[in-house]
């Protein structure tokens, strides 16, 4: 049986130049679909990694209660200094608590690449926010001077937006802000806006509330202490959360959205994909009717001609999946992406890593296998002496 099925797969891989065309419908159609689908996994995934890259577990994000994010939540002035008294916190060199009460505002930019308008994020932090996130370094320059209208920019924001580099002024809603400094934050989330002194801003912006506070915890195991200090203090009304948690459902929303986009177009393109491949192999199968038959007629067996067909539907399919990475790898791997609103940015390097190229394969020998078993199955039931006959 094995014989068989290697002379008749060697047999039909041997025409396949005759067919060129007709099998190239199948290597594009598959390489558009792997192309395509691969592009937007990276993208989603890509994304998420630079939001979660922004938590950690030693630390914790509180809000006002019903809140689903830092835009949609206010903590007053009071309420700042109860959470940063509660038991859990970590203290800083100085005996102070590592906490930071963060003010969120945006501003409009310049992108380099189109001269598109964009939001930019302006976190207004607390000067212990070094203590609370020491994954924040200064590359360049140096850091903020509290009370005074001094920015520093991060580095992924620096790379994608006009007029932030240091000594130039941005126009925020109360005069230019300067500035000052470069910061790296492991390419997470706030690396994509600006940073500066929380009470500055507030000023700035005549605001009494801040949006968040965000705490490192004398240890992981700390978080229950403080969750349960905060929530049953009559006091306050608050949510508390890890952060690695918070911005794992802020990413899951994100993904949410792409992953729709990825279905529907994987769908469509999958099906697209299918057809071709079906038609494709059934025109393969006809233009060798006379040579099926003739096999079947000297002893090969159904088996062999199936596998035949299945086999050079799947090369083909391989060989449209590898193009077909190799497009999406040399056009977005490495690639700066730019997404946001109004409210902020967050700018991250696409990933096509080898995990997202290995499941581009697997999509494409499914393709392939799907639309290669229905003419494998005909061309094992062509009747010998029907066959023989019409050719």
């Amino acid at each position: 049986m094995l014989k068989q099925i290697a002379s008749v797969t060697t047999m039909n891989l041997r025409s396949v130049p005759q067919r060129l065309g007709s099998s190239s419908v199948i290597v594009v159609g598959i390489a558009g679909v792997v192309a395509v689908l691969l592009s937007l996994f990276a993208l989603t995934r890509s994304l998420s990694g630079a939001v979660l890259a922004t938590g950690s577990p030693d630390r914790v994000i509180v809000l006002r209660a019903g809140a689903t994010g830092e835009f949609s939540s206010t903590l007053l002035v009071d309420a700042v200094a109860t959470i940063k008294d509660a038991p859990g916190i970590a203290r800083t060199d100085d005996g102070k608590p590592a906490a930071t009460a963060d003010f969120v505002a945006a501003v409009n930019l310049l992108r380099k690449e189109d001269g598109a308008r964009a939001g930019l994020a302006v976190r207004g932090v607390d000067p212990s926010v070094m203590a609370v996130r020491p994954e924040i370094k200064i590359v360049s320059g140096r850091s903020f001077t509290p009370g005074l209208r001094e920015l520093i920019v991060g580095r992924s924001a620096l790379g994608e937006f006009q007029n932030v580099a240091i000594g130039d002024e941005v126009l925020l809603r109360d005069g230019r802000w300067t500035v000052v400094g470069v910061f790296e934050s492991g390419a997470d989330a706030n690396e994509s806006g600006f940073m500066t002194d929380s009470a500055t801003l507030l000023s700035a912006y005549q605001r009494t509330a801040v949006n968040s506070v965000t705490v490192r915890l004398t240890s992981p195991g700390a978080y229950e202490t403080l969750k349960t200090a905060l929530t049953t203090n009559p006091t306050l009304s608050v949510s508390v959360e890890r952060e690695t948690d918070f911005y794992r459902r802020q990413s899951q929303e994100a993904n949410q959205i792409f992953g729709l986009v990825g279905i529907a177009v994987g769908v469509f393109m999958g099906l697209g994909a299918i057809f071709a491949a079906l038609n494709t192999m059934y025109s393969a199968v006809s233009a060798r009717a006379r040579e099926i038959a003739t096999l079947r007629a000297i002893g090969f067996g159904a088996t062999g001609v199936i596998a035949s067909v299945l086999v050079e539907a799947l090369i083909l399919a391989l060989i449209g999946a590898v193009v077909g990475a190799a497009i999406s790898w040399l056009l977005f791997n490495g690639n700066t992406v730019n997404l946001g609103d109004s409210t902020g940015s967050i700018v991250f390097k696409m990933q096509v890593t080898p995990a997202l190229l290995l499941l581009g394969v697997l999509l494409a020998c499914s393709v392939g296998l799907i639309g290669g078993l229905l003419p494998a199955l005909r061309a094992a039931r062509l009747p010998v002496a029907t066959a023989l006959r019409a050719v």
